[in-house]
């Protein structure tokens, strides 16, 4: 689900908390060592993603933000802001010259460049978290 996050407003924030989980609390975030990524260069999108980047020649950026049950990726596109909300369980991640997020017959793909080397702790966490996540759900032991 991608909304459009310019402004603040509720009705899309209990949506958001519905579908991803809550927010981490200030303290489990610094536990972890941050929640969020440094921005990265979009190098391709899904034919259906195109319409939230920018048309002209500029560089694209979007960040990832950790949530308790999945993961938020925000996109700029000039002044406008969209999130693209992602539960664990649709997320799929490949590591193919870059990073690649795929979920909800979407794709996402983030440019090999110093700004992905910057994130890779990052991307180490989000799989942690994903994995946490599946465990939960772990029926080969029943």
């Amino acid at each position: 689900m991608i909304l459009d996050s310019t402004y603040k407003n509720k009705d899309e924030k209990q949506i958001l908390e519905d579908l991803v989980g809550r927010s981490f609390t200030l303290f489990e975030s610094f536990k972890m060592k941050g929640i969020g990524s440094k921005r990265m260069i979009v190098d391709d999108v899904s034919p259906n993603l195109k319409q939230y980047l920018n048309i002209v020649s500029d560089i694209n950026y979007a960040n990832i933000e950790l949530r308790t049950g999945g993961i938020l990726i925000l996109i700029n596109k000039g002044l406008k802001n969209f999130t693209w909300a992602i539960p664990y369980y649709q997320l799929v991640l490949y590591k193919t010259n870059g990073a690649s997020i795929h979920a909800q017959g979407k794709f996402i793909h983030f440019k090999n460049n110093k700004t992905f080397k910057e994130n890779k702790s990052f991307f180490a966490k989000l799989l942690d978290e994903k994995i946490k996540y599946d465990m939960q759900y772990n029926f080969q032991g029943v």
